[in-house]
């Protein structure tokens, strides 16, 4: 499944980064999240054997849920990624030889920027959708601001510090979705905490609607 085909079945915009995660705990830590009602879920490249992870779940749940990469820092792993059957690909950082070869392989793009400069030049490269990191610390008044200018339509995620006590606030700013690591997810963590966190979080993002 893609971004879009997760949130046409109505997920919400919440992405799950699997920092630190082990293939042997990767399915059941998944599993715990679709239950939970969180759909999109990343592995960063910079975990234990990332493609063995992201393969594991697309196989057990691809069908349930957008599986995809984090920390993709160059054309070589999009090619990784989009061979264990990852169909979106986050990044740290503004490249457009990572955005358009992740585009070539017909994944969704979520590069990571920090200024308008960066955000532009990630537009440019073919990019809707961007991660705006570290969120908390540029705060909900950054994304209103650099909202302001960015072109109609484009999806601005907050990643870093983002979570059920602010995603209210952060959603006010118009913010499109966020993404949360170390707050639903640390290694050594079992599927059951996971589960808990990640419910606790969809009724956050519920309750702050309207």
């Amino acid at each position: 499944m893609t971004i879009d085909d997760v949130l046409a079945a109505g997920a919400p915009p919440i992405v799950a980064i699997l920092r630190g995660i082990e293939t042997r705990e990767a399915v059941a830590v998944a599993e715990a999240l679709v239950d939970a009602g969180v759909k999109l879920i990343e592995v960063p490249f910079n975990s234990p054997d990332p493609a063995g992870s992201i393969a594991a779940m697309a196989q057990a749940l691809g069908d349930r849920a957008a599986i995809g990469g984090g920390t993709v820092v160059s054309p070589a792993l999009a090619e990784t990624l989009a061979q264990a059957g990852g169909t979106f690909m986050v990044s740290p950082n503004v490249d457009p030889a990572v955005i358009a070869r992740s585009l070539d392989l017909g994944m969704d793009v979520l590069p990571g920027f920090l200024t308008p400069t960066e955000a532009f030049a990630a537009i440019k490269a073919g990019a809707t959708s961007l991660k705006l990191f570290p969120g908390s610390v540029l705060g909900s008044g950054y994304v209103k601001a650099i909202g302001e200018v960015l072109p109609r339509g484009t999806r601005v995620w907050a990643v870093g510090g983002v979570g059920p006590a602010n995603v209210a606030e952060f959603r006010k700013a118009g913010v499109f979705g966020i993404g949360v690591g170390g707050s639903l997810y640390k290694p050594g963590d079992d599927a059951a905490m996971v589960g808990a966190r990640a419910r606790a979080l969809v009724e956050a993002w519920a309750a702050s609607e309207g």
